[in-house]
């Protein structure tokens, strides 16, 4: 899921060197942190968080097939 996330993020920005995605792991949960550059956040939320309801249901959708919860969450 991380290099979804990452691949995602970085067709959306401006700066595509700045996007760090990490992937931490704990209790079945699976948490991805997206961190791109202050002037790309809003670029990776989007008008009402469309886009990033979008990055979330497209990793929910790659997800479907494995028993692990998938958490994206964006991070300044």
């Amino acid at each position: 899921m991380k290099g979804l996330v990452e691949v995602i993020a970085k067709s959306l920005v401006d700066h595509p060197e700045d996007v760090v995605v990490t992937e931490k792991e704990s209790n079945g949960v699976v948490v991805v942190e997206l961190r791109v550059a202050p002037d790309d956040m809003g670029k990776v939320i989007g008008k009402q968080g469309r886009i990033a309801k979008a990055i979330r249901t497209v990793v929910k959708a790659a997800s479907s097939t494995g028993k692990k919860k998938i958490v994206v969450d964006i991070l300044q």
